[in-house]
């Protein structure tokens, strides 16, 4: 389907340091007050990625029932799926630790900040699974449960774990733990999985390398430096960009099958094909200033890396409107 084989990154070092502050950052040192406790435990949850997964949530449940689905149910989906995206995210940081310092963008995470310390966070993590598993089976099925189980899993032993200090394909395969939301949504709804959920599944799939590609290119000094082969790191810009617009081509062809595929009213096709050609435009841009031999920040690939963002939102908020509409 288009997707870039598997392939083992040049071999990176990866050095393990001792998690003081990072150098030039001022931590207080003494008790912890209350409030910053409880800022520390929210930031290991990354709540502006857990955001982007509820939008991916809440519209597909709207497909699912086509109209609006009985909001108690909505309500306890979007808790649990919070919860088992903020173990995975929390997970992530207490495994990341060493690099997390190392890296500019992640250096006032609260473990590098010594906010919190590394088994307090491994506890957190895992009663946050545990919950979030038990919750959202027994409030909404076990389906829905498992799938959620399992993208926890996979993000941190098969991305976290195994895949991002291994592979420059990374975050295409590791990716796929961000995909399940529309699975999770769908399932909440009908306890059975089916193709519309599959193909929403793909367009995240095939959305997340361009949108984090984007954003490594912007750091990629940071991920060289923690030893992490993004492939902005061990590949040209050239190739980065022009792999980043074959998928967003991938991603808008994607979006446009759902139109067949689960028989939704006009204004989804439409939207889906407004929104993709200019994601599209930007993406071509990119592409057409790399070939001029415009580098670096000169590039401004985070102009891509925010419109992926709206992109993505905006895609699925039509899904939830065209099903009770049509």
């Amino acid at each position: 389907m288009g997707v870039t084989t598997f392939a083992t990154a040049p071999e990176v070092r990866v050095t393990t340091v001792d998690l003081t502050p990072a150098p030039g950052v001022q931590v207080t040192v003494g008790r912890r007050g209350f409030g910053d406790t409880v800022r520390a435990y929210v930031a290991l949850t990354k709540p502006r990625i857990i955001e982007l997964l509820l939008v991916t949530t809440a519209p597909v449940m709207f497909l699912a029932e086509r109209g609006v689905p009985d909001l108690w149910l909505v309500l306890a989906t979007l808790v649990g799926g919070t919860m088992a995206a903020a173990s995975a995210n929390v997970l992530n940081c207490y495994l990341d630790r060493d690099i997390d310092l190392q890296m500019r963008r992640t250096r006032r995470r609260p473990l590098p900040m010594h906010g919190v310390s590394a088994r307090e966070t491994l506890v957190f993590g895992v009663v946050l699974g545990i919950a979030a598993t038990l919750l959202l089976g027994l409030a909404v099925n076990w389906l829905s449960a498992a799938l959620a189980l399992a993208a926890n899993l996979f993000y941190v032993f098969g991305y976290t774990m195994f895949l991002k200090r291994r592979t420059s394909q990374n975050i295409v395969w590791g990716g796929a733990a961000g995909c399940f939301p529309p699975l999770i949504g769908w399932t909440a709804v009908t306890n059975s999985l089916d193709w519309a959920p599959v193909i929403l599944f793909l367009v995240v799939f095939f959305w997340t390398p361009p949108h984090f590609w984007a954003l490594a290119m912007r750091y990629k000094e940071d991920y060289a430096a923690a030893g992490v082969p993004m492939l902005p790191v061990v590949a040209t810009e050239r190739r980065v960009i022009t792999e980043i617009t074959i998928y967003t081509w991938a991603t808008v062809l994607c979006s446009l099958a759902l139109w067949p595929v689960a028989n939704t009213g006009w204004l989804y096709p439409a939207a889906a094909a407004i929104f993709g050609a200019v994601i599209l435009a930007e993406s071509h841009l990119l592409l057409a200033r790399v070939r001029r031999g415009v580098t670096g920040v000169h590039l401004s690939p985070m102009r891509l890396f925010h419109l992926s963002n709206s992109y993505l939102a905006l895609l699925f908020l039509v899904i939830a409107v065209d099903a009770v509409l049509f």
